[in-house]
């Protein structure tokens, strides 16, 4: 609760009167008078123990310029306050069950002074030293001192937090106990400054809590605040804002003003709430302030804004009648919870005893009450006058509403608290000691020790810091027909349940802003979602940013992340970047299109030659067969046979097993092939030298010379085989350079020095070959075979020519591909060239397969 914050002049006001006061107190004179004017309780009675109330009976005063030559005026005050003697009514009748109870103080009366202090913090000062020293002159010895005991052991009061902590700064230095019923500052919860003050109503620090609890549970992160200027606002709004922060909420604007401020400042506070994107108000309000605000914003019809507000105006009926454009519908907050006193209800409401005490307080607010005149002068025509016999049956306004009886219980348990701590400092059985000495102090400490019951099962004690337990009712604005608010409970706070279970909601619906059963949105910006991450929009809180798309190879799987997270070495994110799924092994397989065209092409290949090797062996006696080596022949074709299908061993998903054996077959294969070749060039070689006279060559190169030749250049290949797969053997790798969303399954090659000792091997012979067969390229014969092995030498060393730029630029598994082509295409040449010439000649011209045509004029020896 709230309450105002005092201008320059009144504050110098209440200044001098301490200084006058304290003057006095020192002075030696002996007989003790009071300089000033005494203070007059507006309601008194007489007890063996007094007990002080001060409320605020009237709102305001009126203003007046003070030149402090002349001593001030009094202040007028104005507005009378109907809720104020509610309060003072259930601090009555509180004391009156105190009094006719015969097991609580039994033998002891309570009395009671009770003042106005119209909402004037100077005037709470003043009353609280009245309430110290009382108002009668007093004789002391000649020399004595001006000093005797307090005139009050305890003080009811006061409503707001300012004029409170004003108040306890006075008492608090007498050590006498002030118990409010709605002073909720969290400031008011330091002992050390405030000694002596209570509460029966919790702290703003839990409310405040409980608030950011309640914004963050709907998922409001854009708030805009608006505080009543003074210590209920201002610090119950501090502790609201740190507490958000460290739920992540922003708050886009904090305005503050008074009830008193001119009106320009009120119109600043509009046009904030406008040009706002904010669409949640936590509004940390007195139910005067929120008076003011709502018939402003009434005016500007500043409608479709969700309301979040504290227990001061939240369940407050007086402002849910002035909302007549339903402004706050949907509104949502925190309230007192409900509470009953028996009887109090019907003793507020008897008013007769006010009216008979002849006060003009009480004439006034007799007349306000049933809207009358005593007759004082002549009355207007519009003008009743007052019997004093009037009833408030049928009476409707804030008197008769008891909307506020939570607070009402929370003056009653005050005096009861009082009551039961005198209780145990009188020694209270069947009666009291009445020769104790009453000490402010010592009830002071039985009063922080209390704990009992009221009669309505209410427990009553105070904590640490005089603050009874924080809960709360979570309070729903719900329109109803005929313009009627009802306040709706959907749930409680409750401090002392552990975090995270303090906030609890029923299975009630709540109504929005508007009359919407939907939640309402208020964020600065839109929840990233999944696969993105948060950038912060520079100048602006942390609540405002952007939604930036994860980069390749991150993530983000959760709603508003902060940063995206880079997948593992072999994974990679999704299209959504919002998790992160293997990578895609790539390997040259036989499923796809150059897998099946490369397999079609090996196994044509493998069954050309072996159509070739048929043929060769159905015409294996003919002179054709005969004088190309035979034997050679068959073998070279079993060795194409073998090229052929170590390409497919170069397909499919690799293993260390399968590197290991593609390279070695690869490269002892070939060399078997051109050994097999180079065989054959050196035997048409030597047979047309054998035909020179004096030469015997072929007796140096027949048939055990050839086989053990083809037998030594493929068991020197065997050897480079064995030392490269012994010493650092070829080996799977995976490749995750090339592609960044596919891992290359790949053959590493384990020693370069052993895969290009392989290659340069077959090389060397193919040199050989085509050097040996371009020497015998144009000996007499009518089918020259060396001129066929020259030219697919020719082919095979173009082929592997160009495979070393293109196996080296080639990435993944097209090097694998680019392999398996010079194989094949090196393996077709050395079949087209050498063999389907000869295959040409046995089916299609066989009559040119003769040894007298083969020989043409010179006819070499038979071998």
């Amino acid at each position: 609760m709230t309450m105002s914050t005092q201008r320059w002049p009144e504050q110098s006001f209440a200044l001098l009167q301490v200084f006058l006061w304290v003057s006095f107190s020192l002075t030696q004179e002996p007989l003790c008078r009071q300089i000033g004017d005494p203070e007059i309780p507006q309601l008194s009675r007489d007890g063996d123990i007094i007990l002080g109330g001060i409320f605020y009976f009237h709102s305001s005063w009126k203003s007046r310029e003070n030149n402090y030559t002349q001593k001030p005026l009094p202040l007028e005050c104005i507005s009378l306050n109907f809720r104020e003697f509610q309060f003072a009514q259930a601090m009555l009748f509180a004391i009156e069950e105190v009094n006719n109870s015969t097991e609580l103080l039994p033998g002891i009366s309570l009395g009671y002074k009770i003042y106005d202090t119209c909402g004037a913090i100077t005037r709470s000062i003043k009353v609280a030293l009245a309430l110290n020293d009382g108002d009668e002159s007093v004789s002391l010895a000649s020399e004595g001192r001006c000093s005797r005991p307090v005139q009050v052991q305890a003080v009811m009061g006061e409503t707001s937090s300012s004029p409170s902590t004003a108040l306890a700064t006075v008492i608090g230095a007498f050590h006498i106990p002030q118990i409010s019923h709605f002073a909720t500052c969290a400031c008011l919860s330091d002992k050390t400054k405030y000694p002596s003050f209570l509460r029966t109503i919790p702290s703003d620090y839990y409310q405040s809590r409980a608030l950011a609890h309640l914004v963050k549970h709907f998922g409001w992160t854009w708030v805009g605040a608006v505080r009543t200027n003074d210590d209920y606002g201002n610090n119950g709004m501090a502790t609201f804002t740190e507490t958000a922060e460290q739920f992540g909420i922003c708050v886009e604007y904090s305005v503050s003003f008074f009830r008193t401020d001119p009106s320009e400042k009120i119109q600043k506070i509009i046009k904030t709430v406008k040009e706002s994107t904010a669409k949640v108000i936590v509004a940390f309000l007195s139910h005067r302030d929120m008076e003011v605000l709502i018939h402003e914003l009434s005016n500007h019809n500043l409608t479709g804004y969700q309301w979040v507000g504290s227990e001061s105006w939240i369940f407050d009926s007086q402002i849910a009648a002035m909302d007549k454009k339903h402004i706050l519908d949907g509104a949502i907050g925190l309230s007192i919870p409900k509470a009953q006193v028996g009887g109090l209800r019907e003793f507020i409401l008897d008013v007769r005893p006010l009216i008979s005490s002849n006060n003009e307080l009480f004439t006034t607010f007799w007349e306000a009450l049933f809207q009358c005149k005593f007759k004082k002068a002549q009355l207007t025509e519009f003008e009743k006058e007052c019997t004093g016999k009037e009833d408030l049956t049928g009476v409707e306004n804030s008197f008769t509403d008891m909307s506020l009886m939570p607070i009402f219980n929370n003056v009653y348990k005050g005096v009861y608290a009082v009551a039961h701590a005198l209780h145990d400092v009188l020694s209270c059985n069947k009666t009291c000691d009445n020769n104790v000495q009453l000490d402010p102090y010592t009830i002071l400490q039985h009063i922080q020790k209390i704990r009992f019951k009221t009669k309505e099962g209410n427990e009553v004690y105070f904590n640490e810091n005089g603050d009874p337990a924080a809960k709360y009712e979570i309070i729903n604005w719900q329109p109803r027909e005929n313009d009627i608010v009802s306040f709706v409970t959907v749930g409680v706070y409750d401090a002392s349940f552990p975090a995270g279970t303090q906030l609890n909601f029923q299975n009630t619906s709540i109504t929005w802003t508007q009359s919407s059963p939907q939640v309402p949105v208020s964020v600065c910006s839109e929840k990233c979602p999944p696969g993105t991450r948060k950038v912060l929009q520079k100048g602006k809180p942390v609540c405002c940013y952007d939604c930036i798309r994860c980069a390749e190879g991150e993530i983000s799987n959760s709603t508003d992340a902060v940063s995206c997270v880079r997948c593992p070495h072999e994974s990679w994110s999704n299209a959504r970047r919002d998790a992160c799924v293997k990578k895609e092994a790539e390997f040259l397989s036989f499923e796809e299109l150059m897998g099946i065209l490369l397999t079609s092409a090996a196994l044509l290949g493998t069954s050309l030659t072996a159509a070739v090797a048929f043929i060769f062996y159905r015409h294996r006696k003919t002179a054709l067969v005969r004088a190309n080596n035979s034997e050679l022949s068959f073998l070279l074709l079993f060795s194409l046979t073998l090229c052929f299908l170590c390409s497919l061993t170069f397909i499919g998903r690799p293993s260390d097993w399968s590197c290991m054996l593609r390279h070695t077959a690869f490269g002892i294969t070939f060399v078997l092939c051109i050994s097999c070749v180079l065989g054959k060039t050196m035997v048409v070689l030597m047979a047309f030298k054998a035909t020179l006279p004096g030469r015997n060559v072929m007796k140096c190169f027949g048939p055990t010379q050839q086989r053990l030749s083809v037998l030594g250049f493929t068991l020197v290949q065997v050897i480079i085989c064995i030392l490269w797969l012994s010493i650092s053997p070829p080996f799977l790798s995976k490749n995750f350079k090339e592609f960044k969303d596919k891992i290359i399954l790949e053959c590493s090659l384990g020693s370069a020095v052993g895969f290009w000792s392989v290659l340069g091997y077959i090389g060397l012979l193919a040199l050989l070959c085509f050097t040996f067969a371009f020497l015998a390229r144009k000996l007499p014969d009518n089918f020259n075979e060396a001129k066929f092995i020259t030219f697919s030498m020719l082919i095979f060393c173009a082929v592997w020519i160009a495979f070393i730029p293109a196996y080296v630029s080639s990435p993944g598994k097209f090097s694998v591909a680019v392999e398996i082509f010079a194989i094949l295409a090196s393996s077709f040449g050395l079949l087209i060239c050498i063999f389907i010439p000869k295959c040409y000649v046995m089916l299609l011209k066989p009559e040119k397969n003769t040894k007298k045509n083969m020989m043409g004029n010179r006819v070499p020896r038979e071998f």
